[in-house]
């Protein structure tokens, strides 16, 4: 191997790319399928969120925000009955152009309870949230998200104390949101206005109905628990039989987060998959390499047999340099890997997560394919007759 030192380095180069692929690509699948579940679970890890069914009219699948089967009626049921939720709040919400002074932007208004924030997991960054009493009255307050603060008021300190118009109706705003950014879907989830719903109700949408209803678990190992409850209560509420189908539909986030996690793990595995070909690449390079070194070194074999050599002696002296190639590899790909990984992560800013278990598994299969391809070639070594190998050209 000293004597042969850019064939070895060759032979050990494709088994320091297979590793460093395989490092990198599991490391890029894990970092954006933690990245998904850390996004989702910024937007309420114990939220639950209840929608109107599906309704079919002349075989035309209606809208679910159109729909009239949630009332304000059952979320009084699921708050009297759901014994294992910290918080419940309707939700309605009309898009259109919000306006102060001379500038307007376009954005949503989402008329929730005083409880919705702390379901969403949003902080109010300046001012106060609305209480209870202003819901009831259907004040004209609402706080903003930071979006529309920087369109609407981008010379102002601070917006708390302004007024806004959205649809001809005034709002004073009392409170500003802290910033979210985008959520999973890629949605700003700071360009929005929040106001109690009762106001939106009756003076934007003029509905008396709600468009869907957030909950949120006391914690995590009731989520499940809690979305049978708030089932239980609604189909009570409207008075379903035993062998009608829903007319609502409750979501939770875990099952979200299971979903996108079944998908991350289907693209790592993915990924590993297509980098591993590259270490199996690497494993015949070996395997041809070694074959040639023996028939390069056949007199050399058969000199050692002729001096008390066994074919045990040639099979491990073969199969250890096999093995040194391939674990000299994976110790270089390990690193190489690492460097690569966390270099395109700072540079493209790529969520990548490097765990000791691709690390650990990435060098196991090194070795192993460094064993099963040397294993061959050196068996065939050992099985060489001394006097034919002595007299090989």
């Amino acid at each position: 191997m000293s004597r042969n030192k850019m064939r070895t380095f060759l032979t050990m180069l494709g088994v320091i790319i297979g590793v460093a692929s395989v490092i990198t690509m599991l490391g890029i699948g894990q970092g954006s399928k933690q990245s998904i579940q850390q996004q989702i679970s910024s937007m309420g890890a114990n939220m639950i969120m209840v929608h109107p069914g599906s309704d079919m009219r002349g075989g035309v699948r209606m809208d679910p925000s159109s729909m009239k089967s949630l009332t304000l009626d059952d979320l009084e049921t699921i708050r009297r009955t759901a014994q294992n939720l910290s918080g419940v709040s309707p939700m309605v919400s009309s898009g259109g152009q919000v306006i102060a002074g001379g500038r307007n932007w376009p954005t949503t208004i989402q008329g929730v309870g005083e409880e919705f924030p702390e379901i969403r997991k949003m902080e109010v960054a300046e001012g106060v949230m609305f209480t209870n009493y202003e819901v009831m009255r259907a004040a004209k307050v609402c706080l903003l998200g930071q979006t529309v603060v920087e369109n609407l008021f981008p010379d102002k300190l601070s917006a708390v104390g302004e007024t806004i118009r959205f649809k001809n109706v005034p709002f004073k705003v009392i409170g500003v949101l802290s910033p979210k950014g985008q959520n999973t879907f890629g949605q700003d989830q700071d360009d929005v206005i929040l106001a109690p719903y009762s106001t939106i109700q009756k003076r934007i949408m003029a509905i008396t109905h709600v468009q869907s209803i957030y909950a949120s678990a006391e914690n995590e190992q009731v989520s499940e628990q809690a979305e049978e409850e708030i089932t239980v209560a609604l189909r009570a509420s409207h008075g379903l039989d035993e062998d009608e189908e829903n007319d609502f539909n409750v979501r939770s986030q875990q099952e979200l987060i299971n979903t996108f996690s079944s998908t991350g793990e289907m693209l790592t595995l993915l990924l590993g998959a297509i980098a591993g070909i590259s270490l199996l690449v690497g494993g015949i390079g070996i395997m041809n390499i070694m074959f040639v070194s023996v028939t390069e070194r056949t007199r050399e074999i058969g000199l050692r047999m002729a001096v008390g050599g066994r074919g045990q002696d040639i099979l491990s002296q073969f199969l250890m340099e096999a093995v040194i190639v391939s674990v000299g590899g994976g110790l270089f790909g390990v690193s190489l890997g690492l460097i690569v990984a966390y270099g395109m992560g700072n540079l493209l800013d790529w969520p990548v997560v490097v765990t000791n278990q691709s690390i650990l598994l990435s060098f196991a299969v090194c070795a192993v394919v460094g064993i099963f391809f040397g294993w061959y070639p050196a068996r065939k070594a050992a099985g060489l007759d001394p006097i034919d190998a002595l007299r090989f050209e």
